[in-house]
């Protein structure tokens, strides 16, 4: 495999003096690819760093992390483990959940929580209908292989969550062509810990390093390599392979080495192996590192050197401390019966030097290792951005809004995702207090009474046609779901994927996603503090849609502020903000319709805070019973979510919903950003409360009605939609019986 470009070989040469040898380059060559070194991307990462108060670390570290007060921390993360999960959904998928977790750890926090979010090819056409016509669901074989991928991506992440003890409590699914035969798997983690207790990463001359956990073995080789390069065809032996109890056994160890106060510094072994993890460690504390490597615990006896620096082995982590007290942690790691070696010293020298059977066999700088030399990519605005903003689009106004809104609700990205959650663990460790579908997004208990709200969002259409407002959307509906939890924002992570970079118009989309990160961040002082790029996410058929992820926090003083989506029979309903036919990216043009085009939804930054800022308010002074977001779906969707949630019928009056739309059915499926709905049993007080924002856009739209009444919506005083709530909820479970049939 070819590792090294040929002006990068010239650059390893010419900082060297020499030439490297097989070894050096391969080391040189895991360090250096895209996945590893943020070569493309990293002076760009650079732009969302910012001093905030709350921020300990922020982009750039294995992990943000966040002060929350009482000398309590939270530390998140996000990864992808996108090529593995193509090619083998279950161990690429479990494997991506073991490293996440590694990354909280190391950081000295133990994980409390993961999440979500994953792209898969279509998996199922719409409801038969006579009016609605549709292509999608006509190749049994591609959708056969996204319900393939779907099932064993989920029982990859969901086995081994649970094996080791840690909730899966949220996350969001999308299903669209540009993912065919291939997948996006990302999952978040998030840590729970005390400030005193973090790993300084603050070494010495000759102390010691220790490797522990699985041995050695050829799974992963150029794991990395495969990572930063389009998926042309299948690599198995790049996928590692996962051992979930072994990941739990060093979550023991660390948590007891931490409350031993014995650790100096830890890294997980994940991209690029102990190539990585050895430059990297050793250029951040600025200290020479002498390894031997006929210390490392092998699967192989016939290994050979690069075998052994580059191989992803997984549930692996180094270890380094003061040689006097290498006694408590053996007694540590022997109690959990978990292997280790000591295999190297710290020098003052600050190169990495490899070693085996007595000679020198690699000796390069670390710091030239860990920061490989960044690129300037070309970037070009794509024509078809343009071609499809003003492109003339034709959707025929359905005749029978009851079957449109039905087959709405059967879309794979809207439906309810219970098949999903169900197969999480989701109540260990007693800190989930409100589970997924309950709410907008996962709610954990934290200590000292303060509570954390988590999401994670993403919207791969939207970012597609307009990657600018498309990620600003993002980043709305992440904190619009927070907020209707009633959490106050303290922290973004990103996962931001894309095509090939090399491309100039998918590394303009990079771009442009970077600036909507940054526009909003400044805007409403929510910090970005950590993330991922992830390039080269292309199959045969051609490059994924731009899909950043978005996942954002939120901090609850007491559990009053607690918000769910669930009203309550009597309940007026309200409604938050004004609805435009910006149509671009809907579900209703894509997935019923087959249209790519038109104008996205555009945020104005203003009107959001605003929007916002009020469902926080009046949250806060209880003077409402539920809250939810307008997003995927729009308007119609998001109240058949309230109803069917909490198995109460509604009654609205299209004709009271502020809008600028043309026509009913743009006015119930638009998914303009900064819109709420609330429901109250004090409108009086409520109303109160909205005069006084003179900004503030609007309007009580119907009721809340018995358990078991219908889904109605009313204009000019004729029922256009009405759905018995037993239909609807067969049509909102779709995904369950799709995935449930062989």
């Amino acid at each position: 495999m070819e590792i090294l470009t040929q002006s990068e070989l010239n650059y390893l040469k010419k900082k060297l003096k020499r030439e490297p040898n097989f070894l050096e380059k391969e080391i040189v060559g895991a360090q250096w690819s895209e996945h590893c070194s943020y070569k493309s991307s990293k002076k760009y990462i650079k732009l969302l760093s910012k001093q905030w108060e709350r921020i300990i670390k922020g982009p750039g570290y294995d992990a943000g992390i966040i002060d929350i007060g009482n000398g309590d921390i939270i530390t998140i993360h996000i990864e992808s483990h996108n090529h593995p999960s193509a090619v083998e959904p279950y161990g690429g998928a479990a494997t991506g959940v073991g490293g996440i977790i590694r990354d909280i750890i190391s950081m000295g926090t133990m994980p409390i929580a993961l999440l979500n979010a994953l792209r898969f090819g279509h998996i199922s056409s719409t409801f038969d209908s006579n009016d609605i016509q549709t292509s999608i669901g006509t190749n049994n074989e591609l959708h056969s292989a996204s319900k393939w991928l779907l099932k064993n991506v989920v029982r990859g992440i969901a086995d081994y969550g649970n094996c080791i003890g840690i909730p899966t409590v949220g996350g969001e699914i999308e299903f669209d062509e540009s993912f065919t035969n291939y997948c996006l798997v990302d999952v978040a983690a998030i840590g729970l810990g005390k400030r005193k207790n973090l790993i300084r990463n603050v070494i010495h001359e000759t102390d010691i390093i220790i490797l522990a956990g699985s041995s050695t073995g050829r799974d992963g080789i150029h794991g990395a390599s495969f990572a930063s390069k389009e998926l042309a065809m299948e690599n198995r032996s790049a996928v590692q392979i996962p051992d979930p109890f072994m990941e739990k056994l060093l979550i023991e160890v660390t948590r007891e080495a931490m409350e031993a106060n014995i650790l100096k510094a830890v890294k997980d072994l994940g991209g690029g192996g102990l190539s990585c993890c050895l430059s990297e460690t050793s250029a951040n504390v600025n200290k020479g590192f002498d390894i031997d490597l006929g210390k490392v615990p092998l699967k192989y006896s016939d290994m050979e050197p690069e075998e052994i620096m580059i191989s992803e082995s997984q549930e692996r982590m180094l270890y380094i401390m003061n040689k006097r007290n290498f006694k408590t942690f053996a007694k540590i790691l022997k109690k959990y019966e978990v292997p280790f070696a000591i295999i190297g010293t710290v020098k003052n020298h600050k190169n990495l030097v490899i070693n085996k059977n007595g000679k020198t066999i690699a000796k390069m700088p670390s710091h030239l290792i860990a920061y490989a030399p960044l690129l300037n990519r070309n970037s070009k605005k794509p024509k078809y951005i343009d071609d499809l903003r003003f492109k003339k689009i034709f959707v025929k106004l359905p005749h029978d809004l009851n079957k449109t809104f039905l087959n709405m609700l059967a879309n794979p990205t809207i439906s309810f995702k219970n098949w999903v959650f169900q197969q999480f663990d989701h109540e260990i460790g007693l800190r989930t207090i409100v589970k997924p579908g309950i709410t907008d997004c996962a709610v954990l208990k934290l200590n000292n009474n303060k509570f954390l709200a988590a999401k994670l969002d993403g919207n791969s259409k939207a970012c597609y046609q307009d990657p600018y407002q498309g990620t600003l959307s993002c980043l709305s509906e992440a904190r619009a779901n927070i907020i209707s939890s009633g959490a106050h924002p303290i922290g973004i992570v990103d996962h931001l994927q894309f095509g090939n970079p090399e491309n100039p118009e998918i590394f303009w989309t990079f771009q442009k996603s970077i600036e909507a990160m940054i526009d909003f961040s400044n805007f409403n002082k929510i910090p970005i503090v950590g993330g991922k790029v992830s390039f080269y996410n292309e199959t045969k058929i051609g490059p994924i849609k731009p899909s950043p992820v978005i996942g954002m926090l939120g901090l609850i003083k007491n559990m009053v502020g607690i918000s769910k989506i669930r009203p309550t029979p009597g309940d007026t309903l309200y409604i938050i903000g004004i609805t435009s036919d910006d149509m671009g990216g809907s579900e209703y043009y894509e997935f019923l319709n087959r249209i790519t085009g038109g104008v996205v939804p555009q945020l104005d930054l203003q009107i959001d805070l605003i929007n916002s800022d009020m469902i926080l308010k009046i949250i806060k002074e209880q003077l409402i019973s539920s809250s939810h977001d307008c997003s995927k779906g729009g308007l119609g969707i998001a109240l058949a979510e309230m109803a069917l949630g909490s198995n109460c019928g509604v009654n609205i009056d299209l004709e009271q919903v502020p809008n600028t739309c043309k026509r009913l059915d743009f006015l119930l499926f638009a998914e303009t950003p900064s819109r709420f709905i609330i429901g109250t049993k004090n409108e009086e007080k409520l109303e109160q409360e909205f005069s006084k924002c003179k900004d503030l856009k609007y309007s009580k739209i119907g009721k809340v009605m018995d358990y078991g009444d219908n889904i109605t919506f009313v204009s000019k005083k004729k029922k256009i939609i009405n759905l018995e709530m037993q239909i609807a909820k067969t049509y909102f479970e779709n995904i369950s019986s799709i995935m449930e049939k062989h």
